[in-house]
């Protein structure tokens, strides 16, 4: 099974709620994966990891909200669970099933319970009761962007549930790229 690398990229974005969307710069993540031989379909299964993912958290180096940064010492960490689905080699179209926990903190001052994210992420189009949004499959260069909505159930802590307005949905937005590891293996689509 060939090797790849999914590297993620500026330009993404995350909503949760009625919040407006946060911009999100995710570039220096990403990590290792397999894309399994393709069926006669020319479908391929993606595998990545989770202990070897790297997502950068939400801080105010990497995210703005109305323009702004995120306040000193307001962070967000995503902690990847599950990230595999599958390539059409043919069209560049993916379906990735992602899991992961979200954790909130204000500096060592308040560290919230998990958020558990569960969604599909998806190169065409999305649409959930509050948030919609469309992705676009690989092309020529590994580059894709990767959409999904999820329901976000109440942490458990009331502050943060009340204030994120929980159980909502919330919507992710990641510009990637995946790009092969040997000199022998076909370009992706």
């Amino acid at each position: 099974m060939p090797e790849l690398t999914l590297q993620t990229q500026a330009g993404c974005g995350l909503a949760i709620g009625a919040y407006p969307r946060f911009r999100y710069d995710a570039r220096g993540g990403g990590g290792l994966g397999v894309l399994a031989a393709p069926d006669p379909a020319g479908t391929g299964t993606l595998h990545f990891a989770p202990t070897g993912l790297s997502i950068p958290p939400l801080d105010g180096r990497s995210t703005r909200f109305l323009g702004l940064p995120l306040p000193p010492g307001l962070a967000i960490t995503i902690h990847p669970e599950r990230l595999e689905g599958r390539l059409d080699g043919a069209t560049g179209a993916m379906a990735l099933e992602f899991a992961a926990r979200f954790r909130f903190a204000i500096g060592s001052l308040y560290r919230a319970p998990d958020l558990i994210v569960a969604t599909t992420l998806v190169t065409g189009p999305v649409q959930g009761r509050r948030h919609r949004a469309s992705g676009q499959p690989l092309d020529g260069d590994g580059r894709a962007v990767l959409v999904g909505v999820a329901t976000i159930a109440p942490s458990g802590d009331r502050w943060l549930d009340r204030f994120l307005g929980l159980p909502d949905e919330a919507l992710a937005l990641l510009r990637c790229r995946l790009v092969p590891l040997a000199t022998d293996v076909q370009d992706l689509p």
